[in-house]
């Protein structure tokens, strides 16, 4: 912002009447001083101006002054601008007598406290600057000039400019005198008034406070700085609107009716949640409406729930009834009250007659009778012969309020109840089995069972036969359900023996506790068979269930010959290998977009490919850097010679290369999300154990494919698995690839090169030998970087520290959620005899099964979090392991939380030690892996002893 300094221009001869202060003055009254410059008359654009000129270029030794009347410095301005509008005539337009022409002027100032008239004294003054005309005026066309010079350090009460003339033909046209200033602003929420501009002498900034406005407040006084060309930067103190009210604009305006905020803070005030009242405007929270709740622990910006609805669907599956078990299933409510932490608990009551009572402690119930999460239940030791109630009712954490009121005539109770009755009876024992008729192709039997307690229902069997001598690979058995106690079988090979088994099954289906074999044989030809007595009439209904098989250990699939790899280093001409392995791209082909990365050889691009018979897409551009040696280029190349002889989804898929030009490249497919321990950083917490799974079944898929080729990867981590938009993982980096030997358990032996210690088996570190088997404890450490968010493996441990825990036979902790069963996967992988450990197949195998099965993964493995966080080994004041907070936020990677834990109050460890898991929220934690992560730091914390721990904890095996 500009403002005037003084009325310093010669106003009957200049247009000024935009920066007259005080008013205009007449030509009578300005009263300059004068030395040698005249005031002339100029035609301008038509108007006639007054100007103060000089014109004596043929004179010698010029000194030709011009001064201001005395300038007052207003609101302590230190620092002025004087914008000049002048002529200055060509010297060159002057015949021989102009050789003392000039075509500059100097710019001098001078300070004081009082007006010292018509005083005048040169030595009183110091230079500003020499001004010099970009246009200079020729005979016929007047070129008119406009300069700024700063006039700085003024500090006495006012000032007088003079401008000195040594031999210029020029002439004065206007004189602006103006200094800068801040204008009042409102920034952050805080009000700022307006400023001069700079910080006084020697400084280029002005330190200005400012008061929040209305209904805002702050932590520390606002404070802001006027630069000294009028700019405002670096505000400090930020304002936030108090609870209830919202920024607009620059304002904080009070929440809507409808709308709440419970905090101190500048974000919109936040919808009034579901089941909540709509108070007026200003609310600090929405209360629960009638007939909601919250639960102790929710926060009272939550929404509210309403009780659960009873369960559905309650089904009794038996599994072993003859040995008194079932299983009871049932359905999730229908309405379960806006709210995930649903429960349930089973009653169980045995009914004789119309009699009923508890079951008590003679029917068992597992895992347990209440508190359960799942849907189900096993029930065992129940009694034959009675009628089994069994009550299953829904929980949730605002159950306890059903009791203190009465709820809504069209909502069910909080406190539901399903019930089915049971009457459970043992199957009869099947005590013989004999052959009535046989002939060459059928064989007639029945069978003679126990005598039991009449039943309702009549009893059914299981019938399962095959062929005794069956030594094929595959064995056939038959299975039938008769409805009654003979069968005759037909279809089957003369004079051949057949084993049968018999086993009575219960009315609802389960089988018996016992069951009977025998042997019997058909006629073979040529040979009579005394026919036994003829059986009674028997008939029967036969259902033909299944056929099942069993296989031998080596399928079809294992017996087919596998395609081998064969290493590019063995061909004399490496440029060989590459020819038959890889594609030639013509470079025109490929076009570069933007750097992405930097591998050993050269610079990473996106790219995309475009070449004749083959569709244009994205694709990943790997280039040689300039100044290699042939070696490298050979060694660059070998890694396209490598992935040219893959083909697989979870292998990255080589496009092609380009060597026979300068400039030699490897293309291959573009993974839009990049390296796997990147993606996974970005997304702490947020993606689920069954999604994690299906991510380590992509790579276990790759690696079971490069060992079935007989090749081991040596470099097998996070950062070498790349991910495609679809969450594809694919393996990646070969450029540390070897193949294996044909001995199955062959290994790849270096005397020297790079290996990555926290990713490699302790057999490779200690003799420089890879195997398949080293590989899968790599992968080991894969997986535990996927369940850990691509956290580093080891943390901040040194390579000695990590070869030596591992000697020891530690072993890396359970990170933080992960499911017990992919961690024992883990640990089988991390087995010192590399003998032991699973192989790429069985663990393909094993992933599939918890895919197949998400509730395998719902057992999650110990963590202590005193292990998976590193604590340091020197300890504060208070005997805790940090000095503040701050320090603790850092060791656990969530320092860009500290500004929430110190605007909450929250500034010493005590505090932290207090909190939980609401006030974790409160203070601005959302996302879910940030929040377990500190939470379980805090717990850590608590249990920790005044014995501080110097390195890690991990898990012996």
């Amino acid at each position: 912002m500009v403002a005037i300094a003084s009325v310093v221009e010669n106003t009957c001869g200049f247009n000024l009447e935009n920066i007259v202060l005080f008013g205009k003055c007449r030509c009578s009254e300005l009263r300059w001083l004068s030395f040698s410059h005249k005031k002339k008359m100029l035609s301008l654009n038509g108007s006639q101006l007054y100007t103060y000129s000089v014109c004596n270029v043929g004179e010698h030794e010029q000194d030709n002054w011009l001064r201001t009347t005395f300038i007052q410095r207003r609101l302590s301005a230190s620092r002025v601008f004087v914008e000049l509008q002048f002529i200055v005539r060509d010297c060159n337009s002057f015949d021989g007598s102009s050789l003392t022409c000039k075509e500059t002027f100097n710019l001098f100032s001078s300070e004081s406290d009082a007006d010292i008239g018509t005083s005048f004294r040169k030595g009183q003054f110091k230079k500003v600057a020499t001004i010099a005309p970009d246009e200079i005026t020729s005979r016929n066309e007047l070129r008119i000039n406009t300069e700024t010079r700063v006039v700085e350090s003024l500090s006495r009460k006012g000032f007088y400019l003079a401008f000195q003339d040594i031999g210029a033909c020029m002439a004065l046209l206007s004189v602006r005198v103006y200094y800068k200033t801040c204008p009042a602003t409102i920034k952050s929420l805080a009000a700022f008034p307006e400023t001069v501009a700079g910080g006084g002498v020697n400084q280029a900034l002005r330190e200005v406070a400012g008061v929040c406005v209305e209904n805002a407040v702050s932590e520390e006084s606002p404070r802001i700085y006027c630069t000294m060309d009028g700019e405002w930067v670096v505000p400090v103190g930020q304002c936030q609107c108090m609870p209830g009210y919202e920024a607009v604009n620059d304002t904080c305006r009070d929440c809507q009716p409808g709308f709440f905020k419970a905090f101190v803070s500048n974000d919109a005030c936040e919808l009034c949640p579901v089941n909540t009242k709509l108070l007026s405007s200003g609310a600090l929270f929405c209360p629960c409406a009638e007939d909601f709740y919250r639960a102790p622990d929710d926060p009272t910006t939550g929404p509210c729930s309403g009780l659960p609805s009873a369960p559905r669907e309650l089904v009794a599956t038996t599994t072993q009834l003859a040995a008194g078990k079932l299983q009871l299933s049932w359905s999730p409510p229908e309405d379960t009250g806006g709210r995930s932490d649903i429960s349930y608990s089973v009653e169980c009551r045995r009914c004789e007659g119309t009699a009923c009572q508890p079951c008590g402690e003679k029917v068992r119930l597992e895992p347990a009778s209440s508190g359960l999460v799942d849907t189900r239940v096993a029930v065992s030791e129940l009694e034959p012969h009675l009628n089994y109630t069994f009550t299953v009712e829904a929980h949730s954490g605002v159950s306890l309020f059903a009791s203190q009121g009465t709820p809504r005539s069209n909502r069910p109770p909080s406190t539901s109840t399903l019930t089915t009755a049971l009457h459970y009876t043992d199957p009869p024992k099947v005590t013989s089995m004999r052959l009535d008729e046989r002939s060459l192709t059928s064989l007639s039997l029945s069978w003679a069972v126990a005598p039991r307690r009449p039943v309702p229902q009549p009893t059914r069997y299981k019938l399962t036969y095959r062929k005794k001598d069956d030594n094929l690979d595959v064995t056939t058995y038959t299975v039938l359900i008769l409805e009654k106690s003979s069968v005759q079988i037909s279809d089957l090979s003369p004079g051949t023996a057949y084993l049968f088994r018999v086993q009575a099954l219960s009315p609802e289906g389960s089988p018996g506790g016992s069951s009977i074999e025998d042997e019997f044989e058909t006629l073979t030809e040529g040979k009579e068979d005394v026919p036994p007595p003829p059986p009674p009439c028997l008939s029967c209904i036969c259902i033909v269930l299944a056929i099942m098989s069993i296989y031998s250990y080596s399928s079809p699939e294992q017996l087919k010959p596998l395609k081998t790899y064969v290493d590019p280093h063995t061909y004399e001409d490496p440029n060989m290998a590459i020819l038959k392995f890889a594609s030639e791209i013509h470079p025109s082909h490929v076009t570069k977009q933007k750097v992405i990365g930097a591998g050993e050889f050269g610079e990473v691009y996106r790219g995309i490919l475009k070449a004749p018979g083959r569709k244009e897409g994205a694709v990943a551009i790997k280039t040689l850097k300039p100044g290699y040696s042939e070696k490298q280029r050979q060694d660059f190349l070998s890694e396209a010679s490598i992935m040219g002889q893959f083909s697989h989804q979870n292998i990255i898929r080589l496009e092609g290369v380009v060597t026979k030009f300068k400039h030699a490249m490897i293309v291959t497919e573009y993974m839009e999300n990049g390296a796997l321990d990147k993606y996974l950083k970005d997304r702490d917490g947020e993606m689920p154990s069954f999604q994690l799974v299906g991510m380590m079944h992509g790579i276990a898929a790759g690696m079971k494919y490069l060992s079935d080729m007989s090749y081991v990867h040596r470099d097998l981590a996070a950062r070498n698995i790349l991910v495609n938009n679809n969450l594809e993982c694919k393996v990646s980096d070969f450029g540390l690839s070897r193949v294996l030997e044909d001995d199955p358990e062959g290994t790849y032996t270096t005397s020297g090169g790079k290996i990555p210690i926290r990713w490699t088996a302790p057999e490779a570190i200690a003799y420089r030998k890879f195997t398949s088997a080293s590989d899968v404890w790599s992968f080991g450490i894969v997986m535990w970087e996927v369940m850990a968010f691509g956290e580093r493996p080891y943390w901040d441990m040194s390579n000695c520290e990590v070869m030596k825990a591992i000697n020891e036979a530690f072993r890396l902790p359970a990170p933080m959620d992960c499911p017990s069963a992919v961690y024992q996967l883990m640990l089988q992988c991390w087995l010192q005899d590399r003998s032991k450990r699973p192989r790429f197949p069985d663990i393909v195998s094993l992933l599939d099964k918890l895919l197949r099965s998400p509730e395998s993964l719902k057992a999650i493995a110990d963590f202590d979090p005193r292990v998976s966080i590193r604590l340091p080994s020197t300890s504060g004041s208070d005997g805790l392991p940090f000095r503040s907070v701050s320090e603790w936020l850092e060791s656990i990677k969530m320092s860009q939380y500290s500004e929430n834990f110190t605007c909450a109050g929250v500034v010493t460890m005590d505090q932290v030690l207090q909190m939980k898991n609401v006030d974790i929220k409160n203070i601005g934690v959302r996302l879910p892996g940030h929040l377990k992560r500190i939470a379980y730091s805090i717990l850590g914390l608590k249990d920790q002893t005044s014995t501080l721990i110097q390195s890690p904890i991990f898990v012996n095996i």
